[in-house]
């Protein structure tokens, strides 16, 4: 017999939610307004723009392995990863005005520089959040239905919040005819919406029973996700494909801004609300729609219409203008289930790799999870900046008008299409190797729970 799920109380559901505040506006704001940032108000040239970006994020894969680990044993010794949240979430606004606070006149370079320190210690103070309230599901429920409410919950909330800043932010940005103060207000604005959404969902992680547990080097922290990685084919193939498709909205996010101006002359928030609207609705959609077939199956038909959504925006070339809202709110339809979908098979996979090898690393898998998500979403950064530097495109500094030659206007359309769609076609490769189903994780829950109170990392 199956055991039956713990239930969610509306408290728990909403306290864990209201992370997503924070975590979907850093997720949002930085790629969609920081290269265009660096190129066309910092004079950064695109190419150079990519790699200060890819820098700050290749810290990120560095350190959430250790920060996951580190929060596996903070759970072992104190009965709980509060301490890392709350870290993240106080320090994060400080660190996130200081990369928009460059004053003008420094050099391209200089100022380059200045993003980089400032953007690198946001960051590291994101990932001490986000690894562990990643985490967390898989210790607040043991059921795979009521994980998928939990995260259902999280996506709306995040979807709202991808809304609210990438809408809103900006409109800020644009209230100032000095494009410096601007994006200073901006930061300050949201760096501390962002802030306190952290602080606030910090408060539901439950608080244990501390246990002794043995010192672990840096080094150690490594081999356990390594180890993680080695022994769950499941969380390989999840993880392979949440990378991928990373990739693909991280280019389309970072490509929007530039759509916006050089495509259809028009500001961004008109393009984000048609992206991101859908998704709002949509969100709640899916959670129904896994239910009825299936988390994967629901994912995969939702993976085919986000890349089919992309495929049809290289019609832009001929014919651009406004009816690409279209297939933009099809992708923003989409793109609620690629993403609320994979993060509710996680706590899956760490459950039923503690049910089956006997032990709990929830952080561990937080930790990579989170390096794999940072990786593909700063490599669609990368890749935009790429595209733009072999199309030609002209970097600027605030107040410099310039004229985009056709080969960076195409450059840019087929950034935020037929590349994003390739991309989409290979994370269902990946996925095809993803084993695990329903009665995978509800035959045996107890073992799972059991295995999950002796998480030392």
């Amino acid at each position: 017999m199956t055991a039956p799920e713990r239930s969610l109380s509306r408290r728990t559901i909403a306290t864990y939610a209201i992370g997503s505040l924070g975590t979907g506006g850093f997720g949002t704001l930085p790629g969609l307004v920081l290269v265009f940032y660096l190129t066309d108000t910092l004079g950064v040239a695109a190419l150079l723009a990519g790699v200060l970006v890819t820098a700050a994020k290749v810290w990120d894969v560095i350190i959430d392995p250790v920060i996951g680990a580190r929060s596996d044993r903070s759970l072992a010794r104190h009965g709980s990863r509060r301490p890392y949240m709350i870290a993240g979430a106080v320090t994060l606004p400080v660190f996130f005005v200081l990369t928009f606070a460059v004053p003008a006149g420094l050099p391209p370079v200089v100022a380059g520089l200045w993003v980089l320190i400032a953007f690198v210690a946001t960051a590291t103070s994101f990932s001490l959040f986000q690894v562990p309230y990643i985490a967390l599901p898989a210790e607040l429920t043991d059921g795979y239905d009521q994980r998928t409410k939990l995260i259902s919950a999280r996506v709306v909330v995040l979807t709202f919040a991808i809304l609210l800043f990438g809408a809103g932010a900006p409109e800020i940005r644009d209230a100032f005819a000095d494009e410096h103060l601007g994006y200073l207000v901006m930061a300050i604005v949201a760096g501390l919406v962002i802030g306190l959404g952290m602080l606030v969902s910090s408060f539901v992680a439950r608080r244990g029973e501390p246990t002794e547990v043995p010192r672990f080097s840096i080094a150690d922290n490594y081999r356990t996700g390594i180890q993680a990685l080695r022994r769950s084919q499941p969380f390989r193939a999840l993880l392979a494909t949440f990378l991928l498709q990373g990739l693909a909205t991280g280019l389309m996010l970072a490509g929007a801004q530039y759509v916006a101006r050089w495509v259809l002359d028009d500001g961004v928030t008109i393009l984000f609300v048609s992206l991101i609207a859908p998704a709002l609705l949509f969100a709640p959609i899916w959670a129904v729609v896994s239910r009825r077939i299936g988390k994967e199956r629901a994912f995969v038909i939702a993976s085919v219409l986000f890349g089919v959504a992309a495929l049809a925006i290289t019609l832009q070339l001929w014919a651009p203008g406004e009816w690409i809202y279209g297939p933009v709110a099809l992708a923003g339809a989409a793109y609620a289930g690629m993403q609320s979908l994979p993060m509710s098979m996680l706590p899956d996979v760490i459950s039923h790799d503690a049910s089956t090898h006997g032990e709990g690393n929830a952080g561990t898998f937080g930790g990579v999870w989170t390096a794999g998500e940072t990786t593909g979403m700063a490599l669609g950064s990368t890749v935009l900046t790429i595209v733009l530097a072999i199309s030609g495109y002209l970097e600027s500094t605030a107040g410099q008008e310039v004229v985009q030659p056709g080969s960076a206007i195409a450059g840019i359309v087929l950034s935020f299409s037929v590349v994003p769609a390739v991309i989409i076609a290979a994370s269902l490769v990946t996925f095809g190797r993803y084993p695990l189903r329903k009665a995978d994780i509800d035959g045996a829950p107890a073992a799972t729970a059991e295995a999950l109170k002796g998480d030392a990392g």
